[in-house]
């Protein structure tokens, strides 16, 4: 079964267009104002309110506060929150019971001491994001072009759906689906031509190729 691709830090509609087109299943929006991927809240709602049904609009957020979640959710209709921060397991459940929908957590890893972690979120998470731990001091939580090793989760068993992410590229995806098995993939940096800057014939080469 093909993996389900998940296109994050989409900024423009021809961009979102292209993933739906390309037959992703998940359209990220990056709330996160360090990311030259950040969207307004304006911006946002216009972006999602294009969005064709079928496509899942994921807002991604990093340690957000309950005035941002509900300043945002106020204006842009999102199908599921992603929290790419240090949100606690005690964060990601008030978050759902906050806003009622759900949440992604999204957890780094760089070596086998940080797999503990993915029950941990698993407890209490809808999905998880199994991304590369970002470097110390790094000004991005995701979207850096990391990659780990991907052997680490070769038949593991997890709590709850999960995508990979973290440095995959047209030319390395279906390499790392047939190491970990993964369900779902997530892209942002291996589809842009330029840092924000998606590429819909890499949008297009991505998705063929998780397929």
């Amino acid at each position: 079964m093909p993996a389900a691709v998940k296109i994050c830090g989409l900024t423009r509609p021809d961009h979102l267009a292209a993933a739906a087109q390309a037959g992703a299943r998940y359209a990220g929006l990056v709330f996160f104002p360090k990311s030259p991927r950040h969207l307004g809240i304006a911006e946002a709602a216009a972006l999602a309110g294009a969005a064709p049904v079928g496509l899942a609009r994921v807002g991604l957020f990093v340690n957000p506060d309950d005035a941002t979640l509900d300043a945002v959710l106020a204006q842009v209709p999102l199908d599921i929150l992603q929290l790419h921060g240090a949100e606690t397991p005690a964060r990601v459940t008030e978050v759902k019971a906050r806003t009622g929908l759900p949440v992604m957590k999204a957890v780094g890893i760089a070596g086998p001491a940080d797999l503990d972690a993915l029950w941990d979120y698993g407890l209490v998470a809808d999905l998880l994001l199994i991304d590369a731990k970002p470097a110390p001091g790094a000004a991005l939580p995701g979207g850096n072009g990391l990659s780990f090793d991907w052997r680490l989760l070769a038949g593991r068993r997890l709590l709850k759906p999960w995508m990979l992410a973290g440095g995959l590229t047209p030319g390395n995806v279906a390499e790392a689906i047939r190491l970990t098995g993964a369900p779902a993939v997530d892209v942002s940096s291996g589809v842009e031509s330029g840092p924000g800057v998606k590429d819909p014939d890499l949008i297009r080469a991505f998705v063929a190729a998780a397929g």
